[in-house]
């Protein structure tokens, strides 16, 4: 890490800045103010849509800046709460692919700034925005930053063993950490990758960069960061990725590393 502390921060929200259901911590929260303050980008850098990302946001107190949603694909600038930019792909042969693989899964692609199309319900964050029930046709007839899939019979290890005859051509995916999810997206997004066009459009060295995570999702953001901290409730798997592991998600661990260079 650069002396004077990282200048380009990247912070999961699930898992990383908070426990899924519950707000962020007084003492996360006037971590991140903190860096902030001193002149640090701290970047939003989530799976979660924008309209999802909002309240996190507003509960940092963030109100410019930068925020990556839907893995990297959606690049929000915070104080207009608009996409800058949207990395889309055609959902059509991935849903082909995979309702051919495991028929019984549901779908639901991303539109953003609005909500959810999808064949099915599953369980999830879905209490902002549209939700709108439609079949395979509809779903695959728009470009999307992101096509999730969900098997409700199955389990992460069958599912796991089935994807390793997935093969769809413009697209690659990402499962989740607890139980038969994934996520496809373009070919190459990844939080990573978009941290990366973030930082050379912000002229930032490389040696300032510092990215804490939790999930399989997070995996390139950790490869990509000079200094990569994953969360004591990451599993092994992404810890090993990481430099150092900080606490768990409930015992403020984002705010134990960021407390090291920024103090209110």
């Amino acid at each position: 890490m650069a002396s004077g502390g990282p200048q380009l921060i990247a912070l999961d929200v699930d898992g990383t800045l908070l426990d899924t259901g519950s707000p962020v911590s007084e003492r996360v929260a006037n971590a991140v103010r903190a860096a902030v303050a001193a002149g640090a980008h701290v970047v939003i850098t989530t799976g979660r849509t924008v309209l999802t990302t909002r309240p996190v946001l507003t509960e940092l107190g963030l109100i410019e800046g930068h925020a990556l949603c839907s893995n990297g694909a959606v690049h929000v600038d915070v104080a207009k709460g608009v996409p800058i930019t949207v990395q889309d792909f055609d959902p059509a042969p991935a849903v082909a692919a995979l309702r051919a693989l495991i028929p019984e899964m549901i779908f639901a692609v991303e539109k953003v700034g609005v909500g959810y199309w999808a064949t099915g319900v599953s369980p999830g964050e879905y209490s902002i925005g549209e939700y709108l029930l439609v079949d395979d046709g509809a779903l695959s007839s728009e470009p999307t930053p992101r096509l999730n899939g969900w098997w409700p019979q199955g389990s992460l290890d069958e599912m796991l063993g089935l994807l390793g005859k997935l093969h769809v051509p413009g697209a690659s995916w990402v499962h989740g950490e607890f139980g038969p999810w994934l996520t496809v997206s373009r070919q190459g997004v990844s939080k990573g990758w978009a941290l990366e066009r973030l930082r050379l459009a912000l002229d930032i060295p490389h040696a300032a960069t510092l990215a804490i995570g939790d999930g399989y999702n997070d995996r390139e953001m950790l490869s990509w960061a000079a200094h990569s901290v994953a969360m004591a409730n990451a599993p092994t798997a992404v810890q090993d990725l990481a430099d150092e592991v900080t606490s768990t998600v409930t015992d403020d661990g984002v705010a134990t590393i960021l407390e090291r260079w920024f103090t209110n």
